[in-house]
């Protein structure tokens, strides 16, 4: 017999409690709403931290490694070589090692980059789910600008994503993540959703954008979304990647969060003000910053500017010991702030998230390696060949010190100090 989705969901809240994953040892300083730490109100508090996950990498025919000029497999489209080298997505071997390193993390979710029905990401998804269905993290989908249709398809796509891999599966690792006061739900996160009309180059010149679609579209489509859940779940959460509250409001988003590491975690007390405003949620993204590809070949008249290392956007000699080290301690840095913050953020009682009982935080990225935000562990730096070490990578001595870090601080927000556990 099938599986509604409302009996589903009747099944998981009753077993709620014994979703959450507790790693060791314990950390002092643990977030509180109110009076209550975080995992005493989240039984799937694990769940809440997902990692943005991309699995478009191809060896044959070679895809997203040969991004920007690159010749893989010595010279891949990343400032980073890594430590599985230019691995094919596709690979169970690969997804296991990713599952195997995400569960140790303490992250419980993944947020897949997903391209539209039938799409090279879209054929892979299975095969993903079924692996991470064995560790026990659970899958959503981050909608990616994968055409020109995709906000007049978007309540479609949805739909799509929820009966293929959530009806069709049994709902074995589809992430539905409890809120606090017990209501429970689907989250999507979208991408480049709301834009601008036109914009201006650096030559002055004012163009049409292709791409845009006006809010009143997305409007509608959130609207369908909802109106099609209604009896299935609690909620159905829909996030834009946007600040501009106004906009978000108008397209009929629930709340926004953001995937751009460059928006500084110093600004977010301000995005989480303006939002509460608007009774809109928040999501702000744990990030270790921004390390992305040089393009090797620039038309002449261009208005392409290399990106900066953030944070700090210092200037690195990645040869020498000392700027390698300098480099590290700023991204172990925004690590900890990042976390911290929004954290902080969504728990403060002034805030809509807490006075929702709502909380979720991306982790951007387990493997976007063109920009350098990677998680996943790259080579130790006396593992390169000498052939990658010609190419002037970027990798530290300790290729999973990002990963490592994350793992500690995330001991102390998963489970209580020790004085805190029942004897």
């Amino acid at each position: 017999m099938n599986l509604s989705r409302r009996a589903f969901l009747s099944t998981a809240a009753a077993a709620g409690a014994g979703l959450m994953v507790c790693p060791t040892p314990a950390a002092p300083q643990v977030p509180r709403v109110g009076q209550r730490p975080l995992w005493d109100r989240f039984a799937d508090l694990p769940r809440h931290f997902v990692f943005e996950y991309y699995p478009w990498y191809s060896a044959s025919p070679w895809r997203h490694w040969d991004a920007s000029d690159r010749r893989p497999p010595i010279d891949v489209a990343s400032n980073y070589m890594p430590w599985l080298g230019a691995y094919d997505s596709r690979s169970t071997a690969v997804i296991e090692r990713h599952a195997r390193w995400i569960k140790q993390s303490g992250a419980g979710a993944i947020n897949v980059s997903w391209w539209g029905r039938g799409s090279d990401v879209d054929r892979i998804v299975p095969a993903l789910m079924d692996v991470m269905a064995d560790y026990d993290i659970h899958v959503t989908f981050h909608l990616e600008p994968y055409g020109r249709t995709r906000a007049f398809d978007y309540a479609r796509d949805i739909h799509y994503l929820i009966q293929e891999y959530g009806d069709r599966r049994r709902w074995d690792c589809f992430l539905l993540l409890a809120d606090a006061d017990g209501k429970v739900g689907p989250v999507f996160k979208s991408f480049s959703t709301i834009g601008s009309p036109q914009s201006t180059d650096c030559h002055g010149v004012t163009r049409n954008d292709p791409d845009y679609v006006p809010d009143s579209v997305w409007h509608r489509q959130t609207d369908l979304v909802r109106e099609t859940f209604a009896g299935d779940f609690d909620r159905v959460t829909l996030l834009a990647d946007c600040t501009a509250v106004d906009r978000v409001a108008a397209a009929g988003f629930d709340g926004m969060a953001i995937f751009d590491n460059f928006v500084e975690p110093d600004t977010w007390p301000v995005h989480a003000r303006n939002f509460t405003g608007a009774d809109l949620l928040f999501s702000f993204n744990i990030n270790a910053g921004f390390d992305g590809i040089v393009e090797r070949r620039v038309d002449p008249g261009s208005c392409y500017r290399p990106p900066d290392f953030d944070p700090g956007r210092a200037v690195y000699d990645w040869t020498r010991a000392e700027d390698r080290d300098a480099a590290q301690r700023a991204g172990g840095a925004r690590i900890a702030l990042s976390l911290a913050q929004t954290v902080a953020l969504q728990t403060n009682a002034q805030f809509i998230n807490a006075q929702r009982s709502f909380f979720i935080t991306y982790i951007n990225s387990f493997n976007e390696w063109h920009e350098g935000t990677q998680f996943e562990p790259m080579k130790d730096r006396g593992a390169l060949t000498r052939e990658e070490q010609a190419i002037g990578y970027h990798n530290q001595e300790v290729g999973s010190y990002r990963l490592d870090m994350l793992r500690r601080l995330l001991v102390g927000v998963l489970q209580p100090p020790r004085s805190d556990r029942p004897q």
